[in-house]
């Protein structure tokens, strides 16, 4: 018979929690169509399987990614990379998704303070990302002082991310946790 440690029990204890997290994630992440319509076939919660992949490969695999956050004037310049092509692809991919949605007009909600006002100010704020070998390289600015505090408040909700993972997604009133 294997005894357990009690750090083995605790690696455990934390592991389900993650699993308890990624539940709720999937329950609370949906995307609003401009016309109220609904996603269609192959969307789990409102949120495109291939996009609900990104967000879990990014959150599993979090301490292999490094990002930066510049205040610039009327906003933000992030960097965010990677040594590893494959999630550099999914962080690509990502970025670029969202970018879309916003574009589109197609909410993304995650329970974030400042992503609700992204995307209704969309068309009122600057966006440019430059995808590196290592990443992305976001520029966001805007004119309007309360939408520059927003894009700032979304830039450091997901540094969170980056820094913590999914407790940061349960625990800091993140993007996806309040």
């Amino acid at each position: 018979m294997t005894e357990f440690t009690r750090r083995t029990a605790l690696t455990l204890l934390g592991a389900a929690g993650a699993v308890a997290a990624l539940g709720y994630l999937l329950r609370t992440t949906t995307i609003r169509m401009p016309t109220g319509h609904a996603n269609g076939p192959g969307m789990m919660g409102g949120v495109s399987d291939t996009d609900m992949g990104r967000y879990m490969t990014m959150f599993a695999r979090h301490t292999e990614l490094r990002r930066t956050v510049e205040d610039i004037p009327g906003g933000v310049r992030t960097t965010t990379e990677s040594d590893a092509a494959d999630l550099v692809a999914q962080l690509h991919a990502h970025v670029s998704s969202m970018y879309r949605h916003l574009d589109q007009g197609a909410e993304v909600t995650c329970m974030s303070q400042s992503l609700p006002t992204l995307f209704r100010r969309a068309s009122d704020y600057q966006r440019r990302i430059t995808l590196t070998p290592n990443g992305v390289v976001a520029t966001e600015t805007a004119d309007d002082p309360r939408l520059t505090n927003a894009i700032r408040a979304h830039a450091h909700e997901v540094t969170g991310f980056v820094t913590d993972g999914m407790p940061a997604m349960m625990g800091r009133g993140g993007m996806m946790g309040s």
